[in-house]
């Protein structure tokens, strides 16, 4: 076959929308620290004509063979189904200065694409719609991005963006107590992922937001979040700046109050290992911020009452503690511990009428453990079966709501009662057409190359035998300090449904068993992930949950670089894999979009000692012609705001290029979509129609 290409990157069309899109190969050298490494397919970083074009063939190749798919109109009815259980998560409460309860939450019914907003009037009272964004744009694509409910209860700021961007603009609107909706003439712009506390009043509150484009160098305007003040009805131009001033650009503050306005304190995130914590005294005019942990390598996560900070921290415990802060004497000898460090993973604390409610991992589930202000250990808070809790509650009140999801549980809230005799209630829930009976959960552990215990969870079908012969998805993460924990399975529901076997692992680098594990998993330790994958698979094939040719792989993000690591580290493994909105070139990521932000987690190819690191596992650097590369399906958005679609790009070329195997290597980049925040219902089924029609296809369950 030719391959030489020729003179400029201008694809023709594909003779046959069955054949690969035919990218031309341009000569492109770079040098580090005395390496040359070779990229083809720089090209199709740019967004120009010639790169639409490309993504107009690739995207009209892929849908032709999708559509194709025999049963895919079943697979899309059976991801509608499970669409249209909704969505709900637990409240905040906030108390009302007439004395009554609020309840605000976010809830998605049916095939609405969005979720609304709501607040409850009473705990068993009526509903009122505080913001519906389905009616904002027509295709869906307006989200509410994160909600703040003032301190009374009164008023709500929010944030809202277009087109899966996340780049926010907060609104605020007033709730009167007759359940009228007012909306103020608030709009700040750039507050994505805003961090935000209500003065006491209702006033106005302390925010994070991020310049204007032309207020930083080029380049760097997905940076230098700060912290300020806002009064309602001042126009935000006229916001005063309390904390950022020269801090490094990637430095990310956010800001907690304390209930009577005089504690604020200012946490700021250097990546996921690493976190600095201030407090300043609002009662002292003049006075500056306190440094309270600096120069560690720990995170810190406060939480502020009137006389003290409480800090969840790995500080000194990877498995994380809660320590009791004087903010008039916040040195180090000075911290009280009121949760030691225990056998699980700490990973949350809520303060609630005097109580403690401890979030633990327990080998990648949920458990829940109640405390006194002291930390005296007061009881265990029953969970459904195994599966993910979060908890909310408001500092003064005297119930505590759990919201509760596992592999078939769609979503379940759950209200304790801490008044007198603890009671647990079901407050709300939606219905899974899934029933938790019918579904059989397993836990195994794999051992990894240097003999660490890697966790997975294999779920199927009551019936479904583990001899090897019933098809099987295995999906991981591994990074950035988060878990996998069990979650409703709206779009694999219709793999089991179909006797199908769904598998989730739980790698280093992510949180479920602490900071070490985590650590591990990160920097100069990235291969550990990959390894712990290829022990988890190979596990699955010796327990015969899978044979390889009836095995397909599944991760998005940063676990879409671990599929990506997988397919050119071991292809002989897996039948198929899916790869969505990927890293895979991880010489140059760091610079597009906010990718800086990850180089605490990844380290950069300007590092001498990270640089063979990078290198050895990149995936786009790792594709060798002539190798039989499995089927593969790389997804990616034009309007994410997070991983640029130039990863998928250039990942699809070269192993379309590369391999030596007749599977196809599809790209499907979705236009008016993002990271996958926010994205609409209408978009998820389409998504979720086109990934599982292929792995199904690919896995023998259905013909094309």
């Amino acid at each position: 076959m030719n391959k030489t290409p020729p003179a400029s990157p201008d694809p023709p069309p594909p003779a046959s929308r069955s054949l690969p899109v035919p990218t031309p190969r341009v000569e492109v050298t770079d040098s580090y620290h005395g390496v040359k490494v070779l990229d083809p397919y720089r090209w199709l970083e740019q967004d120009t004509e010639q790169v639409k074009a490309w993504t107009d063939a690739q995207n009209e190749r892929t849908k032709h063979i999708l559509e194709g798919i025999a049963g895919r109109a079943e697979i899309r009815a059976g991801i509608e189904r499970l669409m249209s259980v909704g969505e709900i998560e637990a409240p905040v409460p906030r108390k009302t200065p007439w004395g009554t309860w609020r309840y605000y939450y976010l809830r998605r019914q049916g095939m609405d694409n969005q979720p609304t907003l709501i607040v409850r009037e009473g705990l068993e009272g009526p509903d009122c719609v505080v913001v519906d964004v389905n009616d904002v744009a027509e295709d869906g694509t307006a989200a509410i991005d994160w909600y703040y409910p003032s301190t009374d209860g009164r008023s709500v700021a929010y944030g809202m963006s277009r087109d899966g961007t996340e780049e926010s603009t907060l609104y605020v609107r007033e709730v009167g107590r007759g359940g009228e909706v007012r909306e103020r003439d608030e709009r700040i712009a750039r507050t994505r992922h805003c961090s935000l506390a209500w003065k006491p009043d209702g006033t106005g509150f302390y925010y994070t937001r991020y310049p204007a484009k032309g207020d930083v160098p080029e380049g760097e305007e997905g940076y230098h979040r700060k912290v300020f003040e806002h009064r309602l009805g001042q126009p935000s131009e006229q916001d005063g700046e309390v904390f950022g001033q020269a801090r490094e650009m990637t430095d990310s503050p956010s800001v907690v109050l304390s209930p009577d306005g005089r504690w604020l304190v200012v946490v700021v995130y250097q990546g996921w290992a690493k976190a600095e914590l201030y407090v300043r005294d609002l009662r002292r005019p003049g006075s500056g911020f306190v440094p309270v942990a600096v120069g560690k390598e720990a995170i810190y996560t406060p939480i502020a009452t009137n006389d003290a900070i409480f800090v969840l921290t790995n500080d000194g415990a990877p498995r994380g503690r809660l320590v009791r802060v004087d903010p008039l004497r916040p040195a180090r000898e000075h911290w009280e511990e009121i949760i030691p460090e225990g056998q699980h993973a700490l990973e949350d604390v809520t303060l609630v009428g005097g109580q403690l409610i401890a979030a633990y991992q327990k080998d990648a589930s949920s458990l829940l453990l109640r405390f006194d202000i002291k930390g005296k250990l007061l009881g265990e808070i029953g969970l459904p079966v195994l599966g993910t809790a979060g908890v909310r509650a408001a500092h003064d009140g005297h119930e505590a709501f759990v919201g509760f999801t596992s592999f078939a549980v769609s979503a379940e809230i759950l209200r304790i009662s801490l008044s007198g005799e603890v009671k647990q209630t079901v407050w709300q829930r939606m219905d899974s057409p899934m029933r938790a009976d019918d579904v059989l959960v397993d836990q195994f552990f794999a051992t990894s190359k240097d003999g660490t215990r890697v966790p997975y969870f294999v779920v199927r079908k009551t019936g479904v035998a583990l001899d090897g012969t019933a098809p099987a998805v295995l999906a991981a993460y591994g990074g950035f300090n988060l878990s996998m924990l069990p979650q409703f399975l709206r779009g694999a529901g219709v793999l089991v449904e179909a006797g199908g076997v769904f598998v989730q692992a739980s790698l280093r680098g992510g949180g479920e068993y602490g900071e070490d594990w985590h650590r591990a998993g990160m920097l100069a330790n990235k291969q550990n992930v990959f390894d712990d994958m290829i022990a988890v698979t190979e596990d699955v094939v010796r327990r015969k949950v899978a044979a390889p040719d009836r095995l397909a792989i599944s991760g998005g993000s940063n676990g879409g670089l671990l599929v990506g690591a997988m397919v050119v580290q071991r292809p002989d493994l897996f039948r198929a894999a899916v790869a969505r909105v990927p890293l895979m070139d991880m010489l140059r990521y760091q610079h597009f979009l906010i990718a800086k932000l990850w180089v605490s987690e990844y380290g950069a190819s300007d590092d001498p000692d990270l640089f063979p690191v990078l290198r050895a596992y990149s995936p786009y650097h790792n594709v060798k012609e002539g190798t039989a590369y499995p089927a593969t399906l790389i997804t990616a958005a034009e309007g994410d705001s997070r991983v640029h679609p130039f990863h998928a790009r250039k990942m699809t070329a070269a192993l379309q290029y590369a391999t030596a195997s007749d599977e196809p290597i599809l790209a499907r980049i979705e236009s008016k979509a993002g990271h996958g925040a926010g994205k609409p219902v209408t978009k998820r089924v389409q998504e979720y129609t086109d990934v599982y029609a292929f792995l199904m296809w690919k896995l023998g369950m259905l013909s094309r």
